[in-house]
């Protein structure tokens, strides 16, 4: 069996396209995959829990626990990259049986255990680096997003690196993690006496707010 074609550099472990000859609930699967990132992403549940449904109900087919573990971990790192405090619960049933490199993300999600040196090289070089410019070098949007999140949670995110996490979400129309990242540097701001950058942050997180509503 063809295993799911995932974009291990991006660090969110989504799946890019699965090559022409994939079985059909492989291309299933990773097109419910990219559908649920840009729902979830964007803000529209009732969407995203539809696609992740349809993802996981086409990866189980095989029941290959490292296929399925990879769903999981996606949905954990779009979660994360957005703020959320999670600790992956549909992965840890498939830890026995997924391949080494998704237990190593999944520590490294979780924030302690993991090793370093097999994590995707995007990951890799802003845990290692850990500077603004080591984010700014990941191409690929989630994965930045994600490499911020995880410095953050470690206290090691650098004070530009929030506009840079910021501009990373607003520039894809990413509502949910644009507003998570928008209240978090408020609240940063507000910590260190800033109070009309804070103010400023806070009118943008309610203009985004109001143009959301129907």
């Amino acid at each position: 069996m063809k295993r799911l074609l995932l974009l291990l550099a991006a660090a969110s472990l989504l799946s890019a396209c699965a090559a022409p000859s994939s079985p059909r609930w492989l291309l299933e699967t990773d097109a419910a995959l990219a559908a649920w990132r840009d729902a979830y992403l964007g803000g529209d549940e009732r969407a995203a829990s539809r696609e992740l449904a349809l993802a996981r109900r086409e990866v189980g087919r095989g029941g290959d626990a490292t296929l399925m573990a990879r769903v999981e971990l996606t949905v954990c790192a779009g979660q994360i990259a957005s703020l959320a405090a999670v600790d992956c619960p549909a992965f840890q049933p498939l830890a026995a049986d997924a391949g080494a490199a998704e237990n190593n993300y999944a520590a490294y999600l979780a924030g302690f255990g993991f090793a370093v040196d097999p994590l995707p090289a995007a990951q890799r070089q802003a845990w290692q680096g850990g500077a603004t410019a080591d984010l700014a070098a990941i191409a690929d949007p989630l994965a930045r997003l994600v490499a911020a999140a995880m410095l953050r949670r470690a206290g090691r995110l650098a004070d530009d690196a929030y506009a840079l996490a910021i501009d990373t979400a607003a520039e894809q129309g990413w509502r949910r993690p644009l507003l998570a990242w928008l209240a978090a540097d408020r609240d940063r701001l507000l910590a260190r006496g800033e109070t009309a950058a804070a103010a400023e942050r806070q009118r943008r997180i309610e203009r985004i707010v109001a143009a959301s509503k129907p």
